[in-house]
């Protein structure tokens, strides 16, 4: 059905939802299943060793994270990468509200902060390959470590606003190579030192130069030159519009 899938068949014993979901998963990060192309239910289920319904209970998992479409009578599709106008978007709206929630993040710190933060960037390490399976524990450090600051800042909406992009798949869909990561994690490191010294204004700059730089270096390339330029909101004290 799909190049790849018969090579991550599953044993019989390691058949559970949560392993077909990461097999399938990782079938769409690594674009083995293409964006846009159809997925066949009975042919994931006869690629992976499975019954149909842990493909189903997976997919639905994976529709809610933005990687599966759902087409009424027609069945999933792999979802569509991000276009150039929703790359753009996505990092406009970032740049909005994560250098905001730094700064928050960083001004309201305490002992209990201080303790996830050190517990998150302790569970860092460089990836071992430029394959899902290779880089998926730092696509899930990202997700914890951007969800964690928003947490930080105090604010429910900022935290539920950026969870709900699910912009970390998205984005590493997109592009991945050993110097992302490297890069990726020396920010992350920044922008926790800035955090645990309660540093606002060093906070929130680290988070806007980690966000400028993923966007503008290393992938608005992705896009040359049919992205537009995005304008970078201000830098100011200002509360979120």
């Amino acid at each position: 059905m799909t190049q790849g899938a018969e090579g991550r068949r599953l044993q019989p014993r390691r058949a559970l939802t949560d392993d077909v979901y990461e097999a399938i998963k990782a079938l769409l990060m690594d674009q083995e299943i293409p964006a846009g192309d159809r997925i066949s239910i009975d042919g994931l289920a006869r690629d992976l060793g499975v019954s149909p319904t842990p493909v189903r209970e997976a997919l639905t998992r994976l529709e809610s994270e933005g990687l599966a479409t759902k087409e009424a009578l027609k069945g999933y599709r792999s979802a569509p990468l991000l276009s150039a106008d929703e790359f753009d978007d996505l990092y406009r709206f970032r740049l909005l509200i994560e250098p905001w929630a730094a700064r928050t993040a960083a001004e309201r710190m305490d002992a209990e902060g201080r303790a996830l933060v050190g517990r998150e960037m302790a569970t860092v390490e460089a990836p071992s390959g430029t394959t899902y399976e290779g880089y998926k524990w730092l696509t899930a450090h990202d997700a914890r470590f951007h969800t964690l600051v928003s947490e930080l800042s105090g604010s429910r909406q900022v935290q539920q606003a950026l969870e709900r992009t699910h912009c970390h798949l998205h984005i590493f869909r997109l592009h991945f190579e050993h110097t992302t990561g490297t890069e990726t994690l020396a920010e992350h490191r920044k922008i926790a030192a800035a955090l645990l010294a309660g540093d606002g204004d060093a906070a929130e700059a680290a988070m806007r130069e980690h966000l400028q730089e993923a966007m503008a270096v290393r992938l608005r390339k992705i896009y040359a030159p049919a992205a537009s330029d995005v304008t970078t909101p201000a830098s100011d004290d200002s509360p979120l519009p």
